[in-house]
């Protein structure tokens, strides 16, 4: 598994501590050093079974500066998925990648 997070996250240290509390193994990589490509996420996406909307950090400064919940429904998935692509800061967080895809800590209880 990959788990794509942002190490001064509060939430991602507990998803951390909750993979390593259960035995999981995984690979770390930083969400904004390494941000996910474009043809990552397509794929991600795809095969989470999410909407595109699911994979946005709603929550962020940079969605809100962008001005990103009035412009959603305008915006095409290949566009959504570019700016994803272009700035880790706007991508829901953690992501683990593996055989399911889940974006956010609240989700962990599907990997029991």
């Amino acid at each position: 598994m990959i788990f794509i997070w942002l190490p001064k996250c509060s939430t991602c240290q507990k998803a951390k501590k909750w993979l390593d509390d259960n035995g999981i193994k995984y690979t770390l990589r930083d969400i904004v050093l390494d941000t996910p490509s474009e043809e990552e996420l397509k794929i991600w996406i795809n095969k989470s079974g999410l909407d595109i909307k699911s994979f946005f950090n709603t929550s962020g400064l940079k969605y809100r500066n962008l001005g990103l919940k009035d412009k959603m429904d305008s915006m095409s998935f290949d566009d959504k998925v570019k700016l994803l692509s272009s700035d880790g800061m706007l991508i829901k967080r953690p992501l683990l990648i593996g055989d399911k895809i889940i974006a956010g800590f609240k989700n962990y209880d599907k990997l029991k």
